[in-house]
């Protein structure tokens, strides 16, 4: 089935693919990016803080002529210029140009200051004061979840976190805590995989399947993504790609697809793994290797 909305747990929906504005950087070209988007079909806008481009998005917004309903904001609280979560909601309001966001997301467990519950307790808020339609976090772990569920009145309805399948393996158990919990996840980085670790493992079933269904080696990758059941949460400057990536929706992967992903994916994290610990410990080799050399050079008894 194509790109729709999935239901939330405090009752509202959400497109289940983003445009993302992590990459854009900020003016003019920020906002023209964010208004091809949307002239092409993308109804769900996903920046923060952090991006600095939460104006950019907004002027672009508002540019469409879409009515407000009809285009769904996500921002973030990254702790910009270390001020608090109630300063920062008004401040990316008033940079988007709106009222309210649909989804306003802690961006990591690090901003939880001093705590987990206080900083929930703060988002709890201002979904009630009506700024955020629904609340949730990015980048938190199970442990996280558990400590914020322990105290939340309000659940956090989605958590957005990295999702490629090089992180698959590692991913699982939060992304089924997740479900069990009614926590929708967004997935950012799905096509890491391709852009910035090509030759990989993963690309042989990936190109398997676009070449069987006559797609894109992206919109395999994007439509495994919404087979995980995740909101995704991608971006492009090309529009050719972005049109892609819409009609990737429409894209039926069947079981054994995303199998031989997920095994192409933990093939690739394994191999990433040992290459990292060969490095660690050439590195030591190396240090010890100058170290001795040092030591004999001036005299010293290292045995």
């Amino acid at each position: 089935m194509p790109w729709d909305v999935i239901k939330l747990n405090d009752g509202n929906v959400i497109p289940n693919i983003a445009f993302g504005t992590w990459t854009l950087g900020n003016g003019q070209t920020a906002t023209d990016n964010v208004d091809q988007a949307i002239s092409i079909g993308f109804t769900h806008v996903d920046t923060a803080q952090s991006y600095r481009n939460e104006a950019e998005a907004g002027v672009a917004i508002h540019e469409s002529g879409l009515a407000r309903e009809d285009i769904y904001i996500t921002t973030k609280y990254s702790g910009l210029n270390g001020l608090d979560v109630e300063t920062s909601i008004q401040n990316s309001l008033q940079n988007l140009g709106v009222k309210y966001v649909d989804l306003y997301l802690v961006h990591s467990p690090r901003l939880a200051v001093p705590d987990i519950p206080t900083i929930w307790a703060k988002m709890e808020k201002i979904k009630e004061a009506g700024y955020a339609k629904s609340i949730g976090v990015s980048n938190f772990e199970i442990d996280h979840l558990q400590t914020l569920l322990a105290s939340a009145k309000i659940k956090p309805a989605a958590n957005q976190i990295l999702l490629h399948p090089y992180v698959i393996g590692r991913q699982a158990p939060l992304v089924r805590f997740c479900q069990e919990n009614d926590i929708v996840v967004e997935a950012y980085s799905v096509l890491i995989p391709l852009t910035r670790r090509p030759g990989g493992p993963v690309e042989g079933p990936v190109n398997d399947i676009s070449t069987r269904l006559d797609v894109k080696p992206e919109q395999v990758l994007l439509a495994w993504a919404k087979a995980k059941g995740a909101v995704v949460v991608t971006s492009s400057t090309k529009k050719e790609r972005l049109e892609g990536y819409l009609t990737a929706g429409d894209i039926e992967l069947t079981p054994e697809d995303i199998n031989n992903i997920d095994n192409a994916g933990a093939a690739g994290a394994r191999r990433m793994t040992a290459r990292t610990v060969l490095k660690r410990v050439v590195t030591v080799v190396l240090i010890g290797a100058a170290v001795f050399g040092a030591c004999g050079y001036l005299g010293i008894d290292v045995l």
